[in-house]
């Protein structure tokens, strides 16, 4: 008689995975408690946080990098899981695991400097992203872009098809599931009805060390003024021209 034995196939091991999270919501008392208590529940060790309150404006920050045992799926399980904790505090959050590579769409015009630099720290992995498309109002860059191996969209803007361009560009958006726009030296001005529906999504380079000489030529402005410094400007976008959050700086 032959014994057959069905064995049951082993589970596959755990690894460490390390993730980040990163939150902001109003300022109220518990909210690290709450981070910190989900995280422990959770079998999760605690690498580095960081947090901020603004005083002026009752709004709270914190950052995350956090490791556990588990795989792949890791992520979207604390995802579900930490779902009610940030709805009792109301909170803007993104948890993703480190190293994660967002997916951005470059808009620009004319000058290609700073799409240059883009696309080359993005291929050499100096900068942690996926450049999903490039879009533009012109044609000049349309054979670097595509030497990369990257999309590129030439989509003109006038007065009268300015609406028909933005509606084309947040087509592009959830087309290639960006997460981030950035503007380099992308130079049109957006409308506030499209700086709404890209809130918190939207980077813009400037070329001036803001909140000093907004809008177009910059340089000029300083050198009318006298300035000795000069600087660029990364900051977010909002329906006012570049006077959004600023993200980094640097003087020149």
């Amino acid at each position: 008689m032959t014994d057959i034995r069905t064995e049951t196939p082993l589970p596959l091991p755990l690894t460490t995975v390390e993730h980040v999270l990163t939150l902001d919501c109003r300022e109220m008392p518990g909210i690290v408690h709450a981070v910190s208590g989900f995280l422990l529940e959770h079998g999760c060790d605690i690498v580095d946080s960081k947090q901020f309150g603004e005083r002026s404006e009752a709004h709270f920050f914190m950052r995350v990098h956090f490791a556990s045992d588990g795989d792949a799926s890791t992520a979207d399980m604390l995802r579900a899981a930490f779902g009610p904790v940030a709805a009792r505090f109301g909170m803007s959050w993104r948890l993703e695991r480190l190293g994660s590579k967002r997916r951005v769409l470059i808009m620009v015009s004319k000058f290609g400097h700073c799409l240059n630099d883009l696309l080359f720290r993005a291929r050499t992995g100096e900068l942690p992203v996926e450049i999903a498309a490039v879009v533009s109002n012109h044609t000049d860059h349309q054979g670097l872009v595509e030497w990369y191996g990257i999309p590129y969209f030439h989509v003109p803007v006038t007065g009268a098809t300015k609406p028909a361009a933005e509606a084309r560009l947040l087509e592009l958006v959830d087309e290639f599931d960006v997460e981030l726009v950035v503007l380099a030296r992308y130079m049109q001005v957006l409308s506030d009805e499209l700086t709404r529906k890209l809130d918190g999504r939207a980077i813009n380079i400037h070329h001036s060390f803001l909140p000093s000489f907004k809008g177009a030529k910059p340089y000029h402005q300083a050198y009318a003024r006298g300035v000795k410094t000069v600087g660029a400007t990364a900051h977010y976008v909002n329906a006012e021209l570049d006077e959004g959050p600023i993200i980094s700086q640097q003087t020149v």
